[in-house]
């Protein structure tokens, strides 16, 4: 029997018209992170849909041949590898291309998902055309500076974001106290797009006593996990010191990394006894998930972090601090356990505590993968498009307006 509800949307859908959305971004699938990730999946809910999707966004390598699909276009950019981050890079300006790309061929609006020189390109060549844009809020690019030497930078980062933000008619974000820290630092018309979990994919089921053999786990000693790139900003330097306090009360415990990155050679010195699985997906990520027991993420930087609601919905135990998507998602000691940001000393004996503690650990387990049995990526996509057809509206409704407001700009230096 059908849902009621795929009918209405059904029906909704066949009534409004499809969208040409151009989403310009500088990470993308097979690229592995957060916001390739959601990206990714955002594109697939709107070409199921029924829309068309037009993906710029840099090349990202010499055997980079982009994914064809029917509703897909991709237009490859030039781009330059991201210090300390070989493997991603930034699209370098494009505005006289993507001016001309899209005055041929007008996309209904664009959506500017990343912050590099290529997002404002796009967003510069979109306002000329008076074409809609609007943007996401992914990554706290200012917040990384202190983990860099370059901490000097931090405001004049965070006034470039607010800046090239502002200039688009909506600035998207995971969580709601995202958008009051945005709005305190001075952007305009932040609202917010959750994220969603692969509920079919992460689940307790996925548990692999064989999986966890090969870790060296024994059934009953403890597997701690960490699912993330392996870099500075994650903080792993707690993740650290929380395991070894662990190891003195259960010296059968052993730390498990699945992710790379440039952490990865001096963490392999540091940790000789630490597993290192490297970069999963699919099945096999599920099955590393649902294998831990102990879910630690200590991250600071993080404006969602979609590893938390992944390790809830595969039945850890998740210690995080009380921010991004752990503090919306987790009710402390119900679902998981939170820890006041900063405190690292709390968190460490939060993690040792619960280590330490089977039952507690266990109640946490079975009531976390039903906390966020709710957070379906369904819901997420057709949110995503009725922003899309409020500013395409608004624009529209106020076109007289929007050209006033892009003239001024256009009369003022860019930064």
């Amino acid at each position: 029997m059908r849902n009621t509800d795929d009918i209405q949307i059904e029906s909704f859908c066949a009534r409004a018209p499809a969208l040409r959305v151009a989403l310009v971004t500088e990470t993308f699938p097979p690229e592995v992170n957060g916001v390739a990730m959601t990206l990714g999946r955002i594109v697939d809910g709107l070409l199921q849909r029924g829309h068309e999707v037009q993906v710029v966004r840099p090349r990202q390598g010499r055997e980079d041949d982009a994914e064809r699909r029917p509703g897909l276009e991709q237009v490859l950019s030039h781009g330059v590898p991201i210090p300390r981050y070989p493997d991603l890079h930034f699209g370098l300006p494009s505005g006289s291309r993507l001016f001309k790309l899209w005055q041929k061929h007008r996309p209904d609006v664009v959506h500017v998902a990343t912050e590099g020189p290529l997002g404002w390109s796009a967003v510069t060549a979109a306002r000329k055309l008076q074409i809609p844009v609007t943007s996401s809020f992914h990554t706290n690019f200012d917040h990384y500076t202190q983990h860099y030497g370059i901490g000097l930078l931090k405001n004049s980062i965070d006034a470039y974001l607010r800046k090239m933000h502002n200039r688009t008619q909506a600035t998207l974000v995971p969580t709601p106290a995202l958008v009051q820290a945005l709005e305190s630092r001075g952007y305009k018309n932040v609202s917010v797009m959750s994220r969603g979990v692969a509920i079919e994919q992460f689940k307790p089921e996925c548990r692999s006593a064989a999986l966890r053999a090969s870790w060296g786990v024994a059934p009953d000693a403890l597997a701690v996990l960490h699912v993330g790139r392996l870099a500075k900003e994650k903080n792993v330097s707690t993740l650290l010191a929380a395991f070894a306090a662990i190891q003195v009360q259960r010296p059968d415990a052993r730390l498990v990394f699945v992710g790379d990155g440039p952490l990865r050679k001096s963490l392999q010195e540091t940790c000789p006894n630490a597993v290192f699985c490297g970069v999963r997906g699919g099945a096999d990520l599920a099955a590393h998930y649902a294998s831990g027991d102990l879910f630690l993420f200590p991250s600071l930087s993080e404006t969602y972090g979609n590893v938390v609601p992944e390790a809830m919905a595969s039945g850890l135990a998740v210690l995080s601090y009380d921010r991004a998507a752990a503090g919306s998602l987790i009710r402390h000691g119900v679902s998981g356990e939170l820890i006041a940001c900063e405190d690292e000393m709390g968190f460490i004996q939060a993690a040792v505590a619960l280590a330490c503690d089977a039952p507690r650990m266990q109640t946490l387990r079975s009531q976390a993968p039903q906390s966020v049995a709710h957070l379906g990526w369904a819901a997420v996509y057709d949110g995503f498009i009725a922003t899309l057809r409020g500013v395409i509206n608004a624009h529209d409704a106020h076109p007289d307006e929007i050209r006033t407001r892009q003239a001024v700009a256009f009369s003022q230096p860019s930064a």
